[in-house]
């Protein structure tokens, strides 16, 4: 099982080539795909921000094709973890990030993402860039 961040299905939106050869791989071997609550946040801003129909009808498009994975208790306490070690080693990344990694690393889910800049800093999250 893989969880795709905001930067995948971005990208698997705008029809990049990479994505599309990494989704019919995952496809081949049944992977199943899904994404993360602050992900749906993500793109839900971004989609609003744009003030365009067709953008907020292709976000809204979009998310029913995965599992929805929420921020519940165990994945908040780890992401509060990472944040504080993360803190307290004066690396900050965006909170987004730190949930999406927390809810990843509690689901057993390895994370595809072309953002490995920001999502290396977190120990024990299992990382697919493409």
């Amino acid at each position: 099982m893989v969880l795709g961040d905001t930067t995948f299905i971005i990208d698997m939106l705008r029809g990049k080539k990479e994505v599309k050869a990494l989704i019919q791989n995952l496809e081949k071997t049944k992977e199943i795909i899904k994404i993360a609550a602050p992900t749906v946040m993500e793109l839900w801003s971004g989609a609003q921000q744009s003030r365009k129909i067709k953008e907020i009808k292709k976000v809204l498009d979009i998310i029913p094709l995965f599992i929805v994975l929420p921020l519940d208790f165990e994945s908040a306490r780890e992401a509060g973890s990472i944040d504080a070690y993360l803190t307290r080693k004066g690396i900050k990344i965006d909170i987004e990030d730190i949930m999406i990694g927390a809810i990843a690393i509690t689901n057993k889910e390895k994370l595809l993402t072309r953002n490995s800049r920001h999502f290396k800093r977190i120990e024990g999250l299992d990382i697919q860039e493409y």
